[in-house]
């Protein structure tokens, strides 16, 4: 009898905090861990990692890499936003004299990095005016928290921030309700595979923050070998991808978004203090022999959740986060770095 040959998952160097959790329960599973294109060719890829990297090996090892329409935020009911978001042109953003958060709705460009201006004066000159850009209100959120969604459910998650300091923690019931309600309006028109963030805000109201690629989401304090399984659906072999998730592949343009309905849904502010705790070491939970890991937990020590900060969130310590969504705080100033795209050797 032939031997089964088992699939790959492909993390390239070097591996965030998540890439190595993804990679444990990879092998759990049975799945060969590479970090190399070439050590994956001929076989049933999936893919973990920056979208640079991404695009330079989606085509030769034929992933289906899954990913929000560019104007999906715009098409969110305005009671589940609680702010304006439309997409334009970076030429008619810079003709705005209010305060607004401008990003660019997917791609990721070092010469716009997403930022709150105080207007459209200061966006920069070097690129086309014809480039894509999401404007949103400016929002400040007191806690933030990503949902890992598979088929319209949140199956893992986690909160990432409160107010604008990484915290990670597990999910509490108000984030878990609000994240129900935005999936039941809006998961028609999302793929099958998505990462939701959702932010509770300094009024105590609720909002969407943005959708990403999973593919290249941290997991925080979600359990892994959850986020594992929305992972493997949002970037596998493309002859897999379902014809419900084609519109959504990256590189496919945006399809037509669906009329969403939203189903009335009250959620008390959270009254509890929101003051941010010291930096944590998150711990593992035991693994079972022979199975898989019970709830591996994000696994940071105190350097490596500055180093998050810094390099995956770009917040100074002690900056405040004022900003419309996504993972690219705003400081004083309108001033942002954006997140590391890990990126050199797929």
């Amino acid at each position: 009898m032939e031997a089964r040959i088992p699939p790959v998952l492909l993390l390239p160097a070097p591996r965030t905090s998540t890439a190595e959790l993804l990679a444990r329960a990879a092998a759990w599973r049975g799945y060969d861990v590479a970090e190399r294109a070439a050590h994956a060719e001929g076989r049933q890829v999936h893919w973990y990692g920056g979208p640079r990297a991404a695009a330079r090996v989606a085509g030769p090892l034929d992933l289906g890499l899954l990913e929000p329409a560019d104007d999906w935020l715009t098409r969110v009911p305005r009671p589940l936003l609680r702010r304006s978001v439309r997409l334009t042109t970076l030429a008619e953003a810079r003709t705005l004299r209010e305060r607004v958060f401008v990003k660019p709705p997917s791609a990721k460009l070092d010469l716009l990095p997403a930022a709150v201006h105080q207007d459209g004066t200061g966006l920069p000159g070097g690129l086309d005016g014809a480039t894509p850009v999401l404007v949103s209100g400016v929002v400040e959120f007191a806690a933030e928290y990503r949902l890992f969604v598979l088929d319209g459910e949140a199956v893992a998650g986690s909160r990432y921030a409160v107010h604008g300091r990484l915290d990670p923690a597990p999910l509490d019931a108000e984030s878990r309700a609000f994240g129900r309600t935005v999936l039941e309006a809006t998961a028609a028109g999302l793929p099958s595979a998505v990462c939701l963030d959702i932010g509770l805000l300094s009024d105590g109201g609720w909002a969407v923050v943005e959708a990403n690629m999973t593919w290249f989401a941290h997991c925080y304090a979600a359990e892994p070998d959850r986020v594992l399984d929305v992972v493997l659906r949002a970037a596998g072999p493309l002859a897999a991808v379902a014809d419900r998730d084609r519109p959504h592949l990256r590189g496919s343009g945006a399809a037509p978004g669906p009329v969403w309905r939203l189903t009335a849904h009250r959620h008390r502010p959270i009254r509890r203090g929101l003051s941010a705790p010291a930096p944590r070491v998150c711990r593992q939970s035991p693994v079972v022999p022979g199975g898989r890991p019970r709830g591996v937990w994000c696994v940071l020590s105190v350097r490596r959740a500055q180093d998050l900060v810094l390099g995956v969130l770009g917040l100074a310590p002690g900056a405040a986060r004022v900003r419309a969504w996504g993972h690219l705080p705003a400081v004083a100033g309108g001033a942002s770095r954006g997140r590391r795209d890990f990126d050199d050797r797929p």
